[in-house]
């Protein structure tokens, strides 16, 4: 999908941007170096968006594409049409101008169904699990993806775009503190523990019996095991920085957000990891370095000593509203395509249950271990996307324990491809993109020989006579 190519329907979010800036049609038309007329057109939805006026707009008001396009949250679109396919339900198959109408309208009234049938889901799969909870897969699948302390927490970060102002600004001011753009960062850290009256111990992995860090308070000892790379031992040390010098802030943080008390250690850890990549990639340096260096992960990460997926996954995060870097998703699963992180700062939805669609090349990405895969992707609902994804091997590896494998993606709007060093060599303009689903059970592609399950909503159609490519059909298919 071209950029050329690109035309929306943002009338009603221009309209709204406009008068929060305080500016006439005409105003506004000058700074956009665009005519009244043209505005006018566009706000009463009888002229769509060009691409270069959503940059335009992007670049004149400091603000993401996504705030004006698509209209709708894609999150709580996907989430609504799984909800819509509830076979409970017993609804049709609804037209996506029928849902696109109701999320416009009502996306509050939306959201709030969505909840209500995860807590009915929820309800109902702990029924029929608790004297057995292996007696069914899919119900099990579905029961530890809804309702628990991962989710909310998800959940939060991506209502949050990925960016934690209080948190990152913390992190970025201690960093200059410490001189971490000077001083060699390990021992800045340690000095930094030290202060505290900490010491830090670097243990055999059969003293730590399985840990890879524990923290004695009592003690005052950090004991990191042998098995930690130099770069997660930096990581770990500013976790503890983060306990040690900004529990009150990440309470504070907590607060704000709402977490009722199941959720509130995932979130602190959540917060002190962020802390510690914050304070590793300080947001102004690590930003001002992913633009010069077109986002070049591996680069990077020799600049900043962090590993692949650190740098990936603060590469996430870069939202802050006067310096924003390039919106991207993030997610990281095993080869058995279980999702382990996801992230997005931009617009890219994940499902909720389930694994994720094989076409993807993070799913290839094992075929061709430490290399980094590129592909342009579109979903249902029509958006692109550049995808990167590169295999890493997680820390603790030994002969009788091999390390594990996991695969990370990484991806933005194909509208931002062209700052990225991935996308040199690709014909952004005339590549035929991969299609793919949320999952098998969301996704209603025909004809696709890589379908796992038939969609939730849809009966199977099985043919006697016939075999294809496909080994899952289903009624309305051809």
């Amino acid at each position: 999908m071209s950029q050329k190519g690109v035309k929306l329907n943002i009338g009603n979010r221009l309209k709204v941007l406009r008068k929060s800036l305080g500016l006439t049609q005409a105003q506004m038309a000058a700074q956009l170096d665009v005519s009244a007329s043209y505005i006018t057109l566009i706000e009463t939805d009888q002229r769509p968006a060009s691409a270069k006026l959503l940059m335009k707009l992007a670049q004149v008001y400091d603000m993401n594409i996504s705030e004006l396009a698509p209209e709708i949250d894609t999150q709580l679109t996907a989430d609504f049409e799984a909800v819509l396919k509830d076979p409970a339900l017993e609804l049709p198959r609804l037209p996506k101008s029928e849902i696109d109408a109701v999320l416009q309208a009502s996306p509050r009234i939306a959201a709030a169904l969505v909840r209500l049938q995860g807590k009915h889901t929820d309800a109902m799969m702990r029924s029929q699990t608790d004297e057995n909870p292996l007696t069914d897969r899919n119900k099990v699948e579905v029961l530890g993806q809804i309702a628990r302390p991962v989710e909310r927490v998800r959940d939060w970060f991506y209502a949050n775009s990925n960016y934690i102002a209080p948190i990152d600004e913390a992190a970025e001011a201690q960093a200059t503190d410490m001189a971490l753009h000077r001083e060699e960062p390990h021992v800045a850290l340690t000095e930094r523990l030290t202060h505290h009256g900490i010491r830090v111990r670097i243990l055999p992995a059969s003293v730590m019996s399985g840990a890879l860090r524990r923290y004695d308070p009592h003690r005052k000892e950090l004991m990191l095991s042998e098995l930690l790379t130099q770069r997660s031992r930096r990581f770990q040390m500013g976790v503890l920085i983060a306990r040690l010098e900004h529990e009150g802030l990440m309470d504070t943080v907590m607060a704000d957000a709402g977490f009722v008390e199941d959720c509130q250690s995932l979130a602190r850890v959540s917060l002190a990891n962020y802390f510690a990549a914050a304070l590793l990639m300080p947001y102004k340096r690590f930003l001002a370095a992913c633009e010069q260096e077109r986002y070049d992960i591996e680069l990077i990460g020799h600049r900043f000593g962090a590993s692949y997926e650190q740098v990936a996954h603060r590469m996430s995060t870069l939202q802050r509203p006067d310096a924003r870097g390039v919106p991207f998703f993030f997610v990281r699963i095993d080869r058995a395509g279980n999702i382990s992180k996801r992230f997005s700062a931009g617009r890219f939805p994940f499902s909720r249950f389930g694994g994720t669609c094989p076409l993807w090349n993070i799913h290839g990405a094992f075929e061709t271990p430490e290399q980094v895969q590129t592909q342009i992707i579109r979903m249902p609902e029509g958006a692109s996307y550049l995808s990167i994804a590169r295999t890493v091997t997680r820390v603790g590896g030994t002969y009788n324990a091999p390390a594990q494998k996991h695969a990370i993606g990484l991806g933005c709007d194909l509208s931002y491809a062209a700052r990225l060093v991935y996308a040199d060599g690709l014909n952004l303009g005339t590549t035929e993109p991969t299609d793919i689903g949320l999952n098998c059970y969301l996704c209603e592609r025909r004809n696709c020989a890589s379908r796992a399950q038939a969609p939730i909503n849809r009966k199977l159609a099985i043919n006697e006579r016939e075999r294809s490519l496909a080994l899952f059909r289903f009624e309305g298919e051809v």
